[in-house]
């Protein structure tokens, strides 16, 4: 499938958008190692939201502890998705949400992967304590808002006859 000339600066734009995400993610969790760490909890709104400093060597709530290996993978193939169907997405005004979406949930994947392949855990450091919340970082943040709004674009925005494009026998 042939893709318009425009869509090089889609491409570009997309790369971009990828890498300044995934640079504002490692630097949070650099200044979170940084200045947190060894110090416990530092409330930012008492009682409703503090920065914790922990090394998460699972997933929510530890599960999948020491399984690096399995969360690799997945964060690879949430990035190989992603990046095929932004590709594949026509390059109009139409599916932007959802290139951006796509975006979004990729660099958080890359953003964690990175964490598990340099360290072996992922540096989590935001807390909501008001709900006793599992801590988390800047890329679970990209994954989740990513996701939902994906959801929503699905059920509100687009039909299925917009998702043609991503079959690959439609060539």
């Amino acid at each position: 499938m042939k893709r318009p000339e425009k869509s090089l600066r889609m491409y570009l734009a997309g790369m971009a958008f990828f890498g300044l995400l995934i640079v504002l993610d490692q630097f949070t969790k650099y200044a979170a190692e940084t200045y947190l760490k060894g110090i416990g909890t530092k409330p930012v709104i008492p009682g409703v939201f503090e920065l914790f400093y922990l090394q998460n060597r699972g997933a929510a709530f530890g599960i999948l502890a020491n399984r690096q290996w399995v969360f690799v993978m997945i964060a690879l193939a949430m990035v190989a998705v992603a990046i095929y169907v932004y590709v594949y997405l026509p390059v109009t005004l139409h599916f932007l949400a959802m290139r951006i979406c796509t975006v979004l949930i990729a660099a958080g994947a890359a953003g964690n992967m990175i964490d598990r392949l340099l360290h072996r855990y992922v540096i989590d450091f935001l807390y909501v304590s008001l709900i006793d919340f599992p801590v988390f970082n800047v890329a679970d943040c990209y994954v989740v808002v990513g996701a939902l709004l994906l959801i929503v674009l699905i059920f509100t925005l687009y039909r299925n006859d917009n998702f043609e494009c991503l079959n690959p026998e439609k060539e």
